[in-house]
């Protein structure tokens, strides 16, 4: 019996995945499965809780099985998993239905109401954020009116990540960086009742679990999860990490000051600060310990875009992106200035504004080529995360700057997001960085190391870094701007773009986070993730 590994679990919004790394963070067995998403009604985007179990299940045996390894090889576990939405159990702790994702938008008419009632701002003060459709508080507003007796039902209220770790080891509880999208004070980090005041849920309070750091042991797994998984009974599980944090953590980014992005179906930016800092256009959450603050600005408007264009243009190529990507970087050796692209709009999903935007393309030519129009959709997708950016460089001094997912890992993304951001980018080695950074709060569980800054310290993880070039950052510096001068343009004409005689209305609002296209929210799971 070795114990030098540890296993991160990642439970993706559509693919779980187990993943073994040693204790330097080489991977060395990783499992897959598909978890469905259920949409069976308008706005609604669900997880079925026992099928999510068994996607665990499967994951796990199949990274034990492709190592060569045992359960008993196994130090520790650590969990993450999609963050927000809204899971809940009964009082006997069984599933109450099934679990609401992010992506769900059936509170969407409760959250308006909220605004024009002031309550969303009552809440910045106290929560660091406002609630969105997709929190669990807005969640729980929804149930308590449309499904009273459910709500009246509830014993426990916790995330998609609990859930794993409840079935994993029998123990209820959520950790701070999941607590602290909906319930905790920005300042004490403890749970607020003033929020639940506010928004009319004083009920629910005993229904929140208890709240434990990141790194504390949360349970060790039990016989029954030991005969599932293949894992050895009263093996350490950690608490766990939100996805978002976890996929920082694991790409090596930990102290105040880092700033990471992750271009996957959400933009995702956020900085670690040593203060709460509160504004316009970022959440201001819980870091993955007391006295550290995540600022995060997202929206759902990146690669999902690339995705999108590959299956129109290649319908029949499993690999569509990938080979859209290769014709794309055959061409950018030139000079950005030596052929005119067109420019995109990302809003296919969802923008930074509160309005239903839509995704654009402005110049195409007849002699543009789909190599053309997919690079368009790259650059449009860092312009989108170029403008969160600017925003959380409101919240103080970045000190280092990191990028995954997107095509990153390509030579000449990676350039491009330097160049756009004119800013120098690092790019980890690290592959499953969320699943890492579960893993690592497991070997800090075990005492492998004494906490997340020393364990990504140990892994020595390997940063190719790309400095802007500055006659590129300068041609970009004005396609930027035509960017956001047009999004401006167009703002006012978004809302009427489908209706038949309708007038333009509306001045251009300014970023104010992460606002999804509600209609179109269970499109993305239907199809682009099926």
């Amino acid at each position: 019996m070795r114990q030098d590994f540890t296993i991160g679990i990642d439970c993706g919004s559509t693919t779980t995945k187990a993943v073994i790394f040693s204790k330097t963070g080489g991977i060395v067995g990783t499992g897959r499965r598909r978890v469905p998403q259920h949409t069976d009604e308008p706005r609604h985007v669900e997880r079925d809780m026992h099928e999510a179990w068994q996607a665990v299940v499967e994951a796990v045996r199949e990274a034990l099985e492709v190592s060569e390894l045992s359960g008993e090889d196994i130090a520790g576990v650590g969990v993450t998993a999609h963050g927000d939405g809204l899971f809940v159990l009964d009082r006997s702790s069984q599933p109450l239905g099934r679990g609401i994702m992010s992506l769900d938008s059936r509170a969407t008419e409760i959250h308006d109401e909220w605004k024009r009632e002031g309550r969303l701002e009552k809440i910045v003060p106290i929560a660091g954020q406002r609630p969105y459709p997709y929190s669990a508080t807005t969640l729980l507003a929804w149930m308590k009116r449309h499904q009273p007796d459910r709500y009246q039902a509830i014993g426990t209220v916790f995330f998609a990540k609990d859930w794993i770790r409840l079935c994993l080891t029998g123990e209820i509880a959520t950790d701070l960086t999941e607590a602290s999208t909906s319930f905790t004070d920005i300042y004490t980090q403890d749970y607020s009742d003033s929020i639940l005041e506010v928004l009319d849920l004083r009920e629910i309070r005993g229904a929140l679990p208890k709240m434990l750091l990141s790194c504390d042991q949360g349970g060790t797994i039990t016989a029954e999860a030991a005969r599932a998984t293949g894992l050895r009974e009263g093996t350490p599980v950690a608490v766990g990490l939100h996805d978002v944090t976890a996929a920082a953590v694991g790409s090596g980014y930990t102290r105040s000051g880092d700033l990471s992005i992750t271009a996957g179906t959400f933009s995702i930016n956020e900085i670690f600060r040593s203060r709460p800092v509160i504004g316009d256009g970022w959440s201001c959450r819980a870091g993955y310990r007391r006295g550290l603050w995540n600022c995060m600005a997202i929206s759902p408007a990146s690669s999902s875009n690339l995705e999108w264009l590959a299956r129109m243009l290649l319908p029949e190529e499993k690999e569509a992106a990938q080979v859209l990507t290769k014709e794309v970087e055959a061409k950018l050796g030139r000079s950005r200035g030596e052929r005119p692209i067109p420019l995109y709009h990302p809003f296919l999903f969802g923008s930074p504004y509160e309005a239903p935007a839509s995704a654009s393309l402005f110049g195409v030519q007849s002699w543009h080529d789909r190599a053309d129009l997919f690079q368009a959709m790259i650059e449009g997708t860092i312009f989108n995360h170029r403008e969160h950016v600017e925003t959380l460089r409101q919240t103080g001094d970045v000190h280092r700057l990191g990028v995954s997912g997107g095509g990153s890992s390509q030579a000449s993304i990676a350039q491009m997001f330097a160049d756009i951001l004119n800013m120098p980018v690092e790019i980890s080695s690290v592959r499953e960085a969320g699943a890492l950074g579960a893993a690592l709060t497991a070997s800090v569980a075990v005492g492998l190391y004494g906490d997340l800054e020393e364990a990504v310290t140990a892994q020595e993880i390997p940063m190719n870094v790309y400095q802007p070039d500055p006659a590129r950052a300068r041609i970009y510096e004005g396609i930027y701007r035509r960017y956001v001068a047009l999004t401006l343009a167009m703002k006012p004409f978004w809302s009427g773009l489908y209706e038949a005689g309708s007038e333009v209305s509306g001045a251009p609002e300014t970023p104010v986070g992460p606002v999804m296209n509600y209609a179109l929210s269970a499109e993305i799971a239907k199809e682009m993730h099926s």
